[in-house]
């Protein structure tokens, strides 16, 4: 009897780490396309700093280093630094306009505090999902 060799099941594709909403995405859009330099994308990661612990960080991208993970979402490229995945799985990136101020704003199931300025948040990194 032959060994039966089966062809490997397609994989679902995987959720992405992070989404824009459409205010953010066209923001991106317009300061890249002001840049005085040709970028490929947004980096997005966490560092610690802060009162609550940690910091998002939003920073150009020249070009993408070996391990990170990278999104297309709204024909922006957002490159995530692999040590700020597991923290990140499930934000969206809004930009807000008040009469005050704009900013762009983290929505992430994970944060578990933030600090009364908020600058800083404090992120639980996402549980594996049940099986």
């Amino acid at each position: 009897m032959e060994p039966r060799i089966s062809a490997p099941r397609p994989r679902r594709p995987r959720p992405k780490v992070v989404t824009l909403s459409d205010a953010a995405a066209a923001r991106v859009k317009e300061i890249m396309g002001k840049a005085d330099k040709d970028y490929i994308g947004l980096r997005v990661g966490v560092k610690n700093g802060g009162c609550a612990g940690q910091e998002y960080v939003l920073e150009y991208a020249e070009a993408a280093n070996p391990l990170d993970e990278m999104v297309e979402d709204k024909d922006v490229t957002i490159l995530i630094d692999p040590k700020a995945v597991l923290f990140l799985i499930g934000t969206e990136i809004d930009y807000e306009v008040s009469r005050l101020s704009s900013k762009f704003v983290f929505r992430n199931p994970n944060e578990t505090d933030a600090c009364g300025c908020g600058e800083s948040v404090t992120i639980q990194p996402a549980a594996e999902p049940e099986a």
